[in-house]
């Protein structure tokens, strides 16, 4: 069942646990996703970048969360325009079908990206649609760091307050110390789980975790043994994301342990039948691999047998 964003977050605000955005770019992936959430009994976020838009086209992503919305009507899901950079992407990802969207103006100062914000929150309001926003900037916190270098990469309380009052956003993102890809931390995790809780307290509205992929021990041992490549990378521990789940965050986006957890079983079927070229050969696996992940990760927010 197609529902806007809010109707997920607000729940899941209430009941104290998180839900799962997972970012699709293909027919496979968003499957996996589906029979995860199936498999689980848990409400879904379903993600697209404008890339991921650019690559599938807005109405065939559309269409095909519509479908396999109609398969398992039991889910509710909404379909949510990732890191959108513009009003005008805002409004085409909402005319094409999309439940939730987020105005990323992270990138400006805190007045730009206010208005930028509530220009997109007065367009998709009107339509029943929910909007997500971004404070701070994604980047690993490094040992090193000081406070005022912190305090000013990472979300300030007292402007998340005043960004939710004026803005009226559905629900935000503050930059804790995650960032986006494989390699998020330089020395040991950290993430700012005191300024979070503040977050919360201030705004009581439901809180998103970028940046969110661990990179399961399991997950990373396979893409290798597969001729993959991770280096030093590391991800988000599992006990840092639940500790997120308590500190207030309802949303936390997954993409990258995805990526290579599908990837991983590509390879290997590559690797040891070189004459294939079945591509349910190598899909089939990959999709099992996801499911996996993702069935995990439900279990971890809290969002399993939530429906």
């Amino acid at each position: 069942m197609l529902v806007f964003g809010h109707e997920i977050l607000d729940k899941a605000n209430k009941e104290n646990y998180g839900v799962g955005a997972f970012n699709f770019v293909n027919f496979e992936m968003l499957n996996a996703i589906f029979t995860a959430a199936n498999i689980a009994k848990s409400p879904i976020f379903v993600q697209a970048s404008e890339g991921a838009i650019k690559y599938m086209g807005a109405d065939i992503a559309v269409s095909m969360v519509q479908t396999l919305s109609q398969r398992y009507p039991h889910i509710p899901v909404s379909l949510h325009l990732d890191h959108g950079t513009s009003f005008q992407s805002c409004k085409d990802a909402i005319e094409a079908g999309f439940s939730s969207v987020m105005i990323d103006a992270s990138h400006y100062d805190f007045d730009k990206n206010l208005e930028m914000t509530s220009q997109v929150v007065e367009m998709a309001h009107a339509r029943g649609v929910s909007v997500e926003a971004e404070l701070g900037r994604l980047m690993g916190i490094e040992d090193n760091i000081s406070v005022d270098e912190k305090d000013a990469v990472l979300v300030n309380p007292q402007e998340a307050k005043v960004f939710v009052e004026k803005s009226k956003v559905d629900f935000l993102a503050p930059a804790i110390g995650t960032s986006h890809g494989a390699f998020k931390f330089k020395g040991e995790p950290k993430l700012d789980f005191e300024r979070l809780k503040e977050v919360k307290a201030l705004t009581k509205i439901p809180l998103v975790l970028h940046g969110a992929s661990a990179i399961p021990d399991y997950v990373r041992e396979s893409f290798i043994e597969s001729g993959g490549e991770l280096g030093n990378s590391k991800g988000v521990p599992f006990s840092f994301l639940q500790e997120a789940v308590r500190g207030g965050i309802n949303k936390v986006n997954t993409d990258t342990d995805l990526r290579i957890a599908f990837m991983a079983e590509v390879r290997k079927v590559a690797n040891n039948d070189r004459s294939q070229f079945d591509l349910r050969k190598f899909f089939a696996p990959a999709q099992e691999a996801m499911v996996k992940v993702i069935v995990e990760r439900m279990e971890l927010l809290g969002s399993s047998n939530k429906i």
